[in-house]
């Protein structure tokens, strides 16, 4: 393809952020592409963090996406530990932490998201969150360095805090996990499907504290060792291990005088283009999603939705004009209390869900997701073949009758 865009800047060393960079080259764009990114680290896969390499079964690199070989190969110049400061989307100045800048013909914003934070909870000693590769490596040594049977505190019961419960479970320490709504992921998957998901932890050996918010976590005693949580109603958890997991919010403090629409996320069109030459992929993006049953701004924290809107941000950026429609089929996956739960589609809490298969004495189950008169979503625990059967379906827009006939052949 070619493209009158001489210097390309991706603001971001993320899954989105590579998948672009890789993406242009496939596209046989041979300017220059630089990668800023603010971690230190090479582009690394997110999914593992909360698995293998928290439980300690894979050493760091193994969960990066790309090594220094590769990136000379593709002639991509990757600057880590380079935080953005700054953008102007007319000129498409990049100003960065260190005074300086950089300016590009053509912009991939792919900054992602950070997490949430409980006041006066950052910096304290054995209090964590888990986002970044170094955030799952300080969890794993924290947790490592307990003895088994210590204390450990998740706040939010969410796919993250139980993919994190599930581990410490496993290390033999006693897990409670709490969360200020009555069912985890309710706001996610909606009631009946939450519901059926809350023998997961039960059955895994979890307590869980539901429907009451955190007001403090007191100082540290001589039997808690990351402090005292307390909650709205009074009750007290001591903790040897604190993890915070109450969602994340997109990195778009750098972009406050940019130019760019700011509403949760960068706004996008429906091509992934936020301004002339500007584009924008994965968490930060919020982009105009048409497609059957869709017409909305949707950002999606998915590892598809990043990979293939990075690689569709890189493809519009070179179309201009001529872009073509980003319409995903976002799919999402979950290792958790030894099931997989999966969806594809976007489960929405105010679909009338249909369970297709009931659950059983596993907690095993296949549901589908009505909105409109078409199929939403389909989502199930521990039955990969039969969920992603319905992703052509979703595909062509197919009817919610069609999807139940699916079900029955």
């Amino acid at each position: 393809m070619s493209s009158n865009l001489r210097s390309i800047g991706i603001v971001g060393g993320s899954l989105a952020g590579l998948r672009s960079a890789e993406a242009l080259r496939a596209e046989d764009y041979d300017g220059s592409i630089t990668i800023i990114s603010a971690e230190d680290h090479l582009p690394y896969d997110r999914p593992p963090l909360s698995k293998q390499i928290l439980r300690g079964t894979w050493a760091s690199q193994q969960s990066q996406l790309v090594d220094e070989e590769k990136l000379s190969r593709l002639d991509i110049t990757f600057l880590g530990g380079t935080p953005a400061s700054a953008f102007n989307a007319e000129t498409r100045e990049v100003g960065l932490a260190d005074g300086t800048s950089m300016a590009f013909d053509g912009v991939v914003i792919a900054t992602g998201a950070q997490l949430r934070h409980l006041p006066g909870t950052q910096g304290r000693p054995h209090i964590y969150g888990l986002r970044t590769l170094d955030d799952a490596v300080a969890l794993r040594d924290g947790l490592s360095a307990c003895e088994p049977g210590s204390k450990v505190v998740l706040i939010g019961a969410g796919f993250i805090g139980q993919e994190i419960a599930t581990v410490a479970v496993g290390l033999g320490h006693r897990v409670s996990l709490v969360e200020g709504l009555p069912l985890p992921l309710l706001g996610i998957v909606g009631e009946p499907v939450a519901s059926a998901l809350l023998a997961l932890p039960k059955h895994g050996g979890a307590e869980l504290v539901l429907g009451v918010g955190v007001s403090d976590i007191a100082a540290a005693t001589d039997t808690a060792a990351a402090g005292v949580v307390v909650l709205q109603d009074g009750r007290r958890f001591d903790a040897d291990v604190i993890v915070v997991g109450i969602g994340v919010t997109p990195c778009t403090e750098w972009l406050a005088d940019s130019g760019l629409t700011l509403e949760n996320g960068v706004v996008t069109n429906d091509c992934l283009i936020a301004a002339p030459k500007v584009t924008a992929a994965g968490d930060v993006a919020r982009f105009h999603w048409i497609a059957p049953g869709r017409d909305e701004l949707a950002r999606i924290e998915h590892w598809q939705m990043a990979a293939d809107g990075g690689a569709h941000a890189a493809r519009s950026l070179l179309a201009g004009q001529d872009a073509t429609r980003f319409s995903p089929i976002p799919f999402f996956w979950s290792d958790q209390w030894g099931k997989k739960i999966q969806a594809v589609g976007r489960p929405d809490a105010k679909d009338e869900v249909v369970f297709v298969e009931e659950p059983d004495d596993e907690g095993r189950f296949i549901c589908l997701y009505r909105r409109g008169d078409l199929l939403g979503a389909a989502l199930g625990v521990s039955r990969p073949a039969k969920v992603m059967g319905y992703r052509a379906l979703l595909e062509r827009g197919a009817s919610f009758d069609e999807a139940l006939a699916h079900a029955r052949a």
